[in-house]
């Protein structure tokens, strides 16, 4: 039994990715193929060192090959494949294990990944933990004189695995598969082998390899969305290139700070005010149980800007950042959303030390643009763009910043 974790001092269960299940399924199979017998669980080695057992279902062998499965139990976290049946099936070969990738596991279509386009979407790691876990399987095999209808002694002992996943496909609809160009199913994962409950590390550590593709593409700048709506309207409503949009969810810190690290130049960070506008505050966890100084943040930037104590005051009563918008809007302040913006790319800025040249572009709920700042501009001129009805002769543009 692995050891629960502790959060919000709650008892959570630890679970195991795909690429533990698979490692299980597969040294399960490869011993069904060569020996008469099969116990109910196997016994895997994390990367770390740890040895577990998972329970193996529904094995069944048939002359040249064996299959079984495991089902992905991922603990506590709200895994959107936990449940899946992961199955592996053996097969002899004249030499070596070969690892292939069957119904269900997704297909990897372009480059900036851990796995080279045209192969399956079976990372570096669990693909490591499959293979040491065929060879013991098989080093156990060689070690003992098996009776017939086992295979016999001298016989060459090489092997194909195939992993298939049947609902795969339909789960890598809830996944970020698509947008890396993962196509037909899901991704064997893990660096671990475990599955920590409730784990943000995890999720921060998916965003990555968005950027690592824009780059494998070619781009040294992108765009920083809060979600899925926000990229599709960068994509469709302003031509911004789709394979320089990236998702970063509530970590804008966390994504800034990557962008620099892997080489990255220029950032747009593009999405609804209500949203982006936390950043011009210093914010850059923007979750709302974590941080809400939205409205605190437009006000003091209007009282900064000079704007009447009673249009201050409508502000302070507005329960969402809607109400805010309409009532700038009403008075004729639409200068304060370019300073926002200014505001948000100069914290931003700051926060990564000068690593990256940062733009900001602010939207409404509906994508309609609401303001954006001079090094926004910039940015979208690299890519021979109009954001909306702003033209990129930037000195016909009066932005005030004052």
């Amino acid at each position: 039994m692995l050891e629960p974790v502790i959060v919000k001092g709650k008892k959570l269960r630890r679970g195991f990715t795909t690429g533990t299940c698979a490692a299980a399924a597969a040294k399960g199979a490869v011993t069904m193929l060569f020996a008469p017998g099969l116990e109910e669980e196997v016994e895997v080695t994390l990367p770390a060192g740890m040895s577990v057992k998972l329970k193996i279902q529904d094995r069944e062998r048939r002359d040249g090959y064996a299959r079984c499965r495991v089902v992905k139990d991922a603990g506590d976290d709200p895994d959107v494949t936990n449940g899946l049946a992961i199955w592996a099936t053996a097969r002899q070969t004249g030499k070596g294990i070969h690892i292939k990738g069957g119904r269900g596991v997704g297909i990897v279509t372009r480059p900036g990944l851990a796995v080279s386009p045209g192969q399956p979407a079976i990372n570096p790691v669990p693909r490591a933990m499959i293979k040491n876990e065929v060879e013991k399987a098989l080093l156990a095999w060689r070690g003992v004189k098996f009776s017939a209808p086992c295979l016999p002694a001298g016989r060459a002992t090489g092997v194909e695995i195939t992993l298939h996943v049947p609902e795969g496909e339909v789960v890598a609809r809830k996944t970020l598969n698509s947008r890396l160009g993962i196509q037909g199913g899901i991704s064997i994962l893990g660096t671990t082998g475990l599955v920590e409950p409730m784990s943000e590390e995890a999720f921060k550590t998916s965003l990555v390899p968005q950027v690592s593709q824009a780059i494998a593409l070619g781009y040294k700048d992108i765009v920083l969305t809060p979600g899925r709506q926000s990229e599709k309207w960068a994509v469709e409503k302003y031509g911004l290139p789709a394979e320089a949009v990236v998702q970063m969810s509530n970590f804008v810190g966390y994504m800034l700070e990557e962008c620099g690290r892997l080489g990255i130049k220029r950032v747009l960070l593009f999405g609804p005010l209500g949203k982006l506008v936390k950043v011009a505050a210093g914010i850059f966890h923007t979750h709302n149980r974590l941080s809400d100084a939205r409205r605190e943040t437009i006000i003091a930037h209007a009282a900064l800007a000079g704007v009447s104590q009673d249009i201050i005051r409508q502000m302070w009563e507005c329960a969402t950042t809607n109400e805010a918008v309409n009532i700038i809007k009403s008075y004729n302040l639409n200068f304060l959303f370019n300073r926002l913006a200014h505001a948000a790319s100069r914290r931003a800025t700051e926060y990564v030390q000068g690593k990256l040249f940062i733009g900001t572009v602010f939207t409404t709920s509906k994508g309609e643009i609401l303001g954006l700042d001079r090094e926004a501009l910039k940015i979208a001129a690299n890519w021979n763009l109009e954001i909306g009805n702003w033209k990129l002769e930037i000195g016909n543009w009066k932005l005030d910043f004052l």
